[in-house]
Formats: structure tokens, sequence, C-alpha cells
């Protein structure tokens, strides 16, 4: 009865999830410049437009447990290790404009 629940209920959110945390990624890394993915010192974009875009495949389509999982798995690497390098490298880093004196609270001015 229990397996039940998950199957009418949570399991398809579950994949919906997936499915939708794969698309990002996949938009994310269609949007990323080549040559920042050589530069981050990380696999070629094609590489991760081909991993991604199967991933976005098998989740849509098959709905394979351990092809999902797999794909979830490389949607996280990509996400939170390649993503912000690329961030990084092209420029999108953390700081957004500013001085190199601004604080987390905003610029600091040595106590005038």
């Amino acid at each position: 009865m229990l397996m039940n629940g998950f199957d009418n209920g949570v399991l398809p959110l579950l994949g919906f999830a997936m499915l939708a945390l794969a698309v990002v990624a996949f938009v994310l890394a269609l949007i990323a410049r080549e040559d920042a993915y050589r530069a981050a010192d990380k696999q070629t974009k094609t590489f991760w437009m081909v991993i991604l875009g199967v991933t976005v495949l098998v989740d849509f389509f098959l709905g394979m447990l351990f092809l999902q999982i797999a794909g979830l798995v490389a949607t996280i690497v990509f996400l939170v290790d390649v993503r912000p390098a690329l961030k990084q490298v092209s420029g999108g880093g953390p700081r957004r404009g500013g001085s190199s004196s601004d604080g987390p609270y905003g610029p600091y001015n040595g106590g005038r």
C-alpha cells in the first residue's frame, strides 16, 4: 500500500524535478562559450551538451531509474563544479561590479 502512494504521487514529481534540473543544466551549458570550458580546464562544451542532452532524453522518454540517477549525477556535477568555474572564467563571478574596496554590506571607505 505504501508503494502505491509513491508510484502515484512522489515518484512522478521526482521525475519531473530531475527533468527540469537537466533542462536547466542543458540550457546553461548551451549558453556558455566554448573557450570558457578550455580556460576553466573542464571537459569540452560538446561533451557536456551530449551528456546533458542524453540525460534530458532519458528523463523525458525512457524513465529508466538507473539511467535517470546517472544523469542526475552528471547534472549535479555540471551545476556544482563546471558552471561556477565557467562563470569565474567568463568574469561572472560573485562580484557584480563595484570597486575592490567594496565589502559585503557596501563600499568600505576607511572610516571616513
